[in-house]
């Protein structure tokens, strides 16, 4: 693999693994193991054959799903970062509890053979801790997983939480549990979190993400996030995250821009609306639009499940959370939301499911 040797302390379960022990386990894991585990040996003969890249498929919850081509050597950059944001030692014990067919599954794993980790390997499902009687120094879930193991979070002394937003539900019950957890800003592109932000011990829900080592933020015309991470990427990254620059190195995110909706020549941001909207709505929901004559576009409140329309409406305007631009002119259900797999709202499938 070139430069990119074992750390001599990598353990998987306690167990430090040589690399022709990591071989041998992989051709294992691929021919007798369970579908997670095939696909974590999978990737290991991938990252230790001579290639200097890899291929990854992202996900697909802001765009069409597409395979990305990204150098080995940027994400042990990201693996370094990583550890050195979060003070990851060799020998500290890290949870690898998402699936390796995606970026940060595959980076767990990368992070674990870079900084000689001891990894412990459970299958990805949603309840995960149960049951499990050990702590762990780092883990990565996505908020599902998180969701399902409020009561064991504990057991992860620092955990990074993404893939998919973060309700405020969650965001609520994550303020009392005693570990620090962190919401990620990231993508494929990027090799996972370039950005993260605390979301324990009842800090302010609106204090900003903080960037990672060697990353610089700007914004273009359009108010969008440019990430410049050398480290990680030979690009400049635009994206259509909506932000605000606080300083060098903090910005909030405010919503994307391919969402935003242009009602009557009022610029509303569906994610802002979202947010006020959390804590009347328990159930899943997301803003839209559909098209008017008169304003262009009219604001679409969409909600997952049956809800009463005339009594959401009212509960909505008495509350005075909106302001009256803000205020949807309709309310439409959709029995079940189209998602990911790491449970992000596809919003345009779910909104041609109305059209049916």
């Amino acid at each position: 693999m070139g430069k990119f040797s074992l750390h001599p302390s990598f353990a998987i379960h306690g167990k430090v693994l040589s690399l022709n022990d990591l071989i041998e386990l992989s051709y294992s894991f691929i021919k007798e193991g369970e579908q997670f585990e095939k696909h974590i040996g999978e990737f290991i003969l991938d990252w230790i054959d001579d290639s200097p890249t890899i291929s990854v498929q992202t996900s697909g919850s802001t765009g069409t799903p597409k395979t990305i081509v990204i150098k080995k050597e940027y994400m042990v950059n990201s693996a370094l970062a990583t550890g050195k944001y979060f003070n990851l030692l060799s020998k500290s014990t890290a949870l690898l509890c998402l699936p390796a067919t995606y970026i940060a599954g595959k980076m767990m794993l990368v992070r674990a053979m870079v900084l000689g980790l001891d990894l412990h390997i459970i299958s990805p499902s949603s309840n995960l801790l149960e049951g499990i009687s050990r702590n762990f120094d780092f883990g990565a879930m996505v908020p599902l997983q998180v969701d399902n193991s409020i009561p064991n979070l504990h057991k992860i002394k620092n955990l990074i939480i993404g893939g998919a937003p973060i309700s405020k539900a969650l965001r609520k019950e994550l303020k009392n549990v005693s570990n620090a957890s962190y919401e990620t800003y990231g993508m494929t592109e990027t090799i996972t979190h370039i950005a993260v932000k605390p979301l324990n011990n009842s800090v302010d829900e609106n204090i900003p993400f903080s960037i990672l080592p060697d990353v610089t933020i700007t914004m273009d015309d359009r108010d969008c996030l440019v990430i410049n991470a050398p480290k990680v990427s030979d690009y400049i990254i635009v994206t259509n995250d909506v932000v605000e620059l606080i300083s060098p190195t903090e910005f909030k995110w405010l919503g994307r821009f391919d969402n935003i909706i242009n009602s009557g020549g009022i610029k509303l941001n569906p994610e802002q609306i979202e947010s006020k909207l959390s804590n009347i709505l328990e159930q899943a929901f997301f803003i839209d639009s559909v098209f008017d004559a008169k304003l262009g576009e009219q604001l679409l409140l969409v909600v997952e499940g049956s809800v009463n329309v005339e009594s959401l409406l009212k509960d909505i305007k008495e509350t005075n959370v909106l302001s009256k631009y803000e205020i949807p002119r309709q309310i439409r259900t959709v029995t079940v939301f189209v998602r990911t797999k790491s449970g992000k709202v596809k919003r345009k499938e779910t909104m041609t499911l109305l059209k049916a």
